[in-house]
């Protein structure tokens, strides 16, 4: 047989993508139905990280369980943080001081910079552009110093927590984030200016992934993959949390619903990220004139004493040792707090029992929604826009897996 006839009937084939492969995106293993290089059908296989978070949260108590959030979306982490504190709260139905809150908000969004920074960069990197990917880097090592020095972690940082945060922000930090963030604006529109014309980038995501709002909703998408179809839904808006209610700020929102519009969302949210940072800045520099330094609750059996304090006083460090050995009990409640992640809706569901850990734990995070729509975003496309359709969803496997 000649051989050009021989492989002209070979047409269908199944192929394995990833868990190694770079766009990938973490342990992402997809088996490919194709026709030739059109992808007829993709069946997304999950669990090769899987360590069991919600049961092992279950077998800690409320102090410990925090840190188990800081590695779900290991790129989003005090947001997570920031769920799973305010649903604690809300089982003891404690108000938290308003520095605390204004706190939350300023690294939520610094937070929500550094995600939009990796999404961006690295699925311009994916599609084949180099440069983004180091001007991006760049920025974010300078926000993952604002981590450290508030917290002393650069990644899994443990600072905001049930009654507020660790500790007060140090001395010159938040004139150091303002100076970062008057020259970022210029940076946004690097990137902007790089990508927003260039023929080969809106070759691959212009009309690519496109999904209209009734698939968008039907399949649980939340964040900028439901933004960018054209829904206006963001939980800072609709139910506004911590100090997100002393925030002005704009949400942007897409048309065509295809990777191009998310790409120009995350472009934008992190301008208006910026702006709500810089919100916070001055409510702050308000709080700082009027000497207010609270930054956790002032209840020693759900935060911990200051280390002055425990010098002095022996109750306080009686307190101290036996919240970091037992934690604190709770009352038979049930919480459910949701917060505006940076990829979509990320929501913690808390059942207590009486005791000092958590009945039930059940997150929802929202890679896991974005990826089983893959299948249909992905239909009748090519193989080169399954790694674009990838790169826009913007999945982190920590969340995903659990």
């Amino acid at each position: 047989m000649n051989l050009n006839t021989y492989f002209s009937k070979i047409k269908n084939i199944s192929l394995n993508f990833g868990p190694q492969h770079p766009a990938a995106h973490g342990v992402l293993r997809l088996v490919l139905y194709l026709e030739g290089e059109k992808v007829t059908r993709v069946d997304p296989h999950i669990g090769l990280l899987h360590r069991g978070t919600e049961k092992l949260i279950e077998y800690k108590n409320y102090i410990q369980a925090l840190p188990y959030f800081d590695r779900l979306d290991y790129v989003s982490m005090m947001v997570q943080e920031q769920a799973y504190s305010i649903s604690v709260e809300n089982l003891l139905n404690i108000q938290i001081p308003f520095r605390a809150k204004v706190i939350r908000v300023l690294y939520s969004e610094i937070t929500r910079i550094l995600n939009h920074l990796l999404a961006l960069t690295t699925h311009a990197l994916d599609v084949g552009a180099l440069t983004p990917f180091l001007w991006g880097f760049e920025e974010r090592e300078k926000l993952i110093e604002f981590y450290e020095r508030s917290s002393g972690a650069r990644f899994h940082s443990s600072y905001i927590r049930p009654g507020g945060v660790a500790s007060d922000l140090p001395d010159n930090l938040i004139n150091d984030i303002y100076n970062f963030i008057n020259q970022f604006f210029y940076r946004i529109d690097e990137i902007k200016d790089m990508l927003i014309n260039n023929r080969i980038w809106k070759q691959r995501l212009i009309n690519i992934g496109i999904v209209n709002v009734k698939d968008a909703l039907n399949w649980g998408f939340s964040g900028v993959m439901l933004r960018g179809s054209g829904y206006l839904w963001d939980i800072r808006l609709v139910e506004p949390y911590d100090a997100y209610n002393y925030s002005n700020y704009y949400v942007p929102v897409g048309i065509y619903g295809d990777c191009y519009d998310r790409f120009l969302i995350r472009l934008e949210e992190m301008r208006e990220s910026s702006y709500i940072i810089l919100q916070a800045l001055n409510m702050l520099h308000v709080l700082n004139t009027m000497n207010d330094k609270t930054f956790i609750i002032n209840d020693f059996k759900i935060a911990p004493p200051s280390r002055a304090l425990m010098k002095y006083n022996m109750e306080a460090l009686i307190h101290h040792f036996k919240l970091y050995s037992e934690g604190f009990s709770v009352n038979k409640e049930m919480s459910f707090a949701s917060v505006e992640a940076p990829k979509g809706e990320f929501s913690v569901l808390l059942v207590s029992n009486d005791t000092n850990r958590p009945y039930r734990c059940r997150i929802k995070s929202p890679g896991f929604f974005h990826l089983q729509g893959l299948d249909f975003m992905v239909k009748n496309l090519y193989l080169a826009d399954l790694v674009t359709i990838i790169g826009t969803q913007d999945l982190v496997f920590g969340e995903i897996d659990r």
